[in-house]
């Protein structure tokens, strides 16, 4: 039964590991902290941010896990959605200046052939994955 157990952490460490790895990348591909520090004309400060990004995903997950009553938390929650907002937006923003990087990258790698296959690739799993999790009654 803890062989069960075990594996079941192993997977769920590896699969939110993925996930976080997918975002920050996915933050990163973006340009959102080189825009930041464009922006703000505040490039030595790059590290900063990285770290505050790392450190924000990191406390995000751990407040969800382990509910935490923050005092005031009426008077906080509209602050943070003022931020999450501006946050949002600029990753909107940087997605509409960088939405060409994806074409030149898949020409560059010389990806123009296998194109079809890992679309395919990516559906079938997206279908088995949900074929098992309706299957197993865990929805």
């Amino acid at each position: 039964m803890w062989i069960k157990q075990m594996i079941l952490v192993v997977l769920g460490l590896s699969a939110g590991v993925a996930v976080a790895g997918g975002l920050f990348s996915f933050i990163v591909g973006l340009g959102v902290v080189s825009e930041f520090a464009d922006r703000t004309h505040t490039g030595d400060c790059v590290l900063l941010y990285e770290e505050s990004i790392a450190l924000g995903g990191i406390f995000g997950n751990l407040f969800y896990l382990f509910p935490v009553t923050i005092p005031y938390g009426q008077i906080l929650v509209p602050i943070f959605g003022i931020f999450g907002g501006i946050f949002v937006g600029c990753w909107a923003m940087t997605l509409a200046e960088i939405l060409n990087i994806f074409p030149i990258f898949i020409r560059r790698v010389k990806l123009l052939r296998a194109i079809p296959y890992i679309i395919a690739g990516i559906a079938f799993g997206k279908g088995i994955g949900s074929l098992i999790y309706f299957w197993k009654g865990w929805g």
